[in-house]
């Protein structure tokens, strides 16, 4: 198991990478936004360099706010056209998997609609995804793509896609955490994990573990019970970064069974 975190896109994203390295960091989730560390203005070479020589693995990470299941076709074209070229570079920085935030904005239009343009979304970027040798997952999102239900839309149609689970997410909008049944139904094809605790209810407060109530043991348990040993970032979002550096030691202690 890995433990990462990501990058401020409101800050130079080499400063960002820099502090994660010194801090003990095992990766970073590189989220390509501006205006620090936009698609169209990185060096991804630069990048690279820079991860390698902090003995740094990466994963990516894309906009949330991404239109891709814009009624407006120019629109969605777009937005597929910004994770075609962030896929170009978290190939040329050396990741493998990026993921891809569901949509479902579509004004007067019903969900049949909004999956429809997603999954066109999604089988737009497959030839890119095998250009570029990396995979795409879908991350779970409060509210209409939180279950494993509602997932198995997105998820079914396209065998190739991974899971991004975010246990965070599993939490909000929802009768009762949906992380359990997500992980039951497509566990096997869990490829990065999202991790921060909140209170429930709608609030995605990202805080640092064990300032909420999620059952973080209960976390660590399910993900061993389905095999999962990959990257786990830590979405701490505090200013001071020693709540982040305790949520990576609960994580690993309780990791190792301490």
């Amino acid at each position: 198991m890995l433990i990462g975190t990501m990058n401020n896109p409101g800050n130079d994203v080499r400063e960002e990478i820099r502090w994660m390295a010194e801090m003990g960091m095992e990766f970073v989730d590189l989220t390509l936004e501006p205006p620090g560390a936009a698609s169209w203005n990185v060096d991804p070479d630069a990048l690279r360099k820079l991860i390698e020589d902090r003995g740094l693995k990466v994963v990516g990470h894309t906009a949330f706010y991404l239109p891709i299941a814009s009624a407006i076709e120019e629109i969605r074209q777009a937005a597929v056209a910004e994770l075609r070229r962030s896929m170009s570079v978290f190939s040329a920085v050396g990741a493998r998997w990026m993921n891809i935030h569901p949509d479902h904005f579509a004004p007067f239009h019903e969900r049949p609609f909004y999956i429809r343009r997603n999954l066109e979304s999604l089988r737009d970027l497959l030839p890119d995804s095998e250009r570029y040798g990396v995979g795409m997952m879908v991350e779970n999102l409060p509210g209409n793509f939180n279950s494993a239900a509602q997932l198995s839309d997105l998820l079914d149609p396209m065998p190739s896609v991974g899971l991004h689970l975010d246990f965070g997410h599993a939490r909000l909008m929802a009768a009762e955490n949906t992380a359990p049944e997500i992980l039951a139904r497509y566990g096997h094809r869990l490829r990065h994990v999202h991790l921060h605790d909140n209170r429930g209810g709608h609030d995605d407060l990202h805080l640092p573990l064990g300032a909420g109530n999620l059952d973080v043991a209960e976390v660590v348990r399910s993900l061993k019970q389905c095999g999962y040993d990959g990257t786990i970032t830590l979405e701490v979002f505090t200013p001071d970064k020693h709540f982040l550096a305790y949520s990576a030691a609960r994580l690993r202690a309780l990791w190792n069974g301490r």
